[in-house]
């Protein structure tokens, strides 16, 4: 009877054989590396190298000031998220791309409490998801002072049954940065709204890699970063959604000559512009976002229910080739096992916790990328548009291999 190992090696071929989103992969700058750590930056798409140079050559270089109209570069906030509304479920003319999530997350979360205060002064708490990523958290106390509300921090999957009277916003995580878990963005948003808040979701670990329907659940406000799976680059701006029929009250905490309804009038007073523009702040970050353009040509002809189920066949897979290859007292799935209640990644809670950033340096030196969370939280990223079945079961095997030795 075959091994185990060798008999999972033949299924990963097998697998990679039958992918039909295997031709993607040639869309990337890849080599022999296993590359796992898109929770932090995904790979490069193959079409930014040329197209930067073209930017910093002829558009900068050779146009100059011509091309903030010639080249586009004006409109580019407002068509670059154009771009990524079909992958969060967005009808055009709703994102807005530039600044930091951090910034975009203080804009949505502002926004949405003088939303509900507008309407009821009596609202004064602010749900947030007590196991967000800490910048979030950060954000939402600031927030909160300014606006004269109280932070009430909760498990994400309590935040629908909190919802009341007093509930000005909520601000939920979609997905778990440190474990996967996928949160119900349709019930918890559903929940608020009849309780009469708004809801700002932050989309950094699920966009890109399953499918979002901002519209169809009635988000008011999303965020989400474009460096991770949809792979803009480093530092690539961050993306805002405000629901179309909230625009025209969308008070941006920020404003900015940029969202100005005339930005060269530079008049005194602020009146800001319509539609998505309203979120902008200054001067766009023109490389990143060309950049982040040319990097979404790989999402072409994308169907994201097909990236779903690859993320999903390619995690399930990982889990296996643990089971065989890892011993199990050296580590615990922390994330979710059910389909419904995953994201993109597998999280494994590492036994001893203090070797785990060791174990990561050791997996690098054998070839294979993952990234570390404390205390011990060993992060694995599927990027379904270029990671094979091949990766995952060697990323499983260079890891027993290593659970096996030495981590001292």
């Amino acid at each position: 009877m075959s091994d185990p190992g060798d008999r999972l090696a033949e299924e990963a071929a097998r697998l990679d054989a039958e992918d039909r989103l295997a031709a993607k992969r040639t869309e990337f700058v890849l080599d022999d590396t296993v590359y796992l750590d898109g929770n932090s930056l995904g790979a490069l798409p193959a079409a930014v190298q040329g197209r930067l140079a073209e930017v910093v050559a002829r558009e900068w270089g050779e146009l100059r000031i011509r091309s903030w109209t010639e080249s586009g570069w004006w409109t580019a906030p407002e068509r670059i998220g154009d771009l990524i509304a079909p992958l969060v479920g967005a009808e055009r003319g709703q994102l807005v791309v530039g600044d930091s999530t951090s910034v975009n997350v203080f804009k949505a979360v502002v926004a949405a409490v003088r939303l509900a205060r507008e309407e009821d002064a009596e609202r004064n708490e602010l749900l947030v998801d007590e196991g967000t990523f800490p910048t979030d958290g950060y954000v939402a106390e600031s927030a909160a002072r300014l606006t004269g509300v109280r932070v009430r921090p909760l498990p994400a999957h309590r935040i629908a049954a909190a919802a009341g009277p007093r509930t000005a916003a909520a601000l939920v995580n979609h997905a778990d940065y440190r474990t996967g878990e996928l949160h119900d963005l349709a019930v918890t948003t559903a929940a608020v709204r009849a309780a009469g808040g708004r809801t700002v979701w932050d989309l950094c670990h699920t966009v890109g890699v399953l499918p979002v329907r901002l519209d169809a659940d009635g988000v008011d406000f999303a965020v989400g970063c474009t460096y991770k799976f949809l792979n803009g680059g480093p530092g690539a701006p961050a993306f805002l959604y405000v629901r179309r029929a909230l625009q025209p009250r969308f008070d941006s905490p920020l404003p900015g000559w940029n969202s100005h309804a005339e930005p060269f009038a530079m008049a005194p007073e602020y009146v800001p512009a319509q539609g998505p523009a309203r979120g902008r702040v200054g001067t766009p970050e023109i490389l990143s976002l060309l950049a982040l353009e040319a990097a979404l040509g790989v999402w072409e002809g994308v169907d994201v229910e097909e990236v779903r189920a690859k993320s999903l066949a390619l995690t399930d897979f990982f889990l296996r080739c643990l089971a065989v290859h890892v011993p199990p007292a050296r580590a615990d799935v922390v994330t979710p096992l059910p389909h419904g209640r995953r994201a993109g990644q597998v999280s494994l809670g590492w036994r001893p916790a203090e070797s785990a950033e060791r174990v990561l340096q050791l997996l690098g030196e054998r070839g294979v990328l993952a990234d570390f969370r404390p205390p011990g939280v060993l992060r694995f990223g599927f990027a379904p548009l270029y990671t094979s079945f091949c990766d995952t079961e060697r990323a499983a095997r260079v890891l027993g291999e290593v659970a096996g030795g030495s981590v001292e």
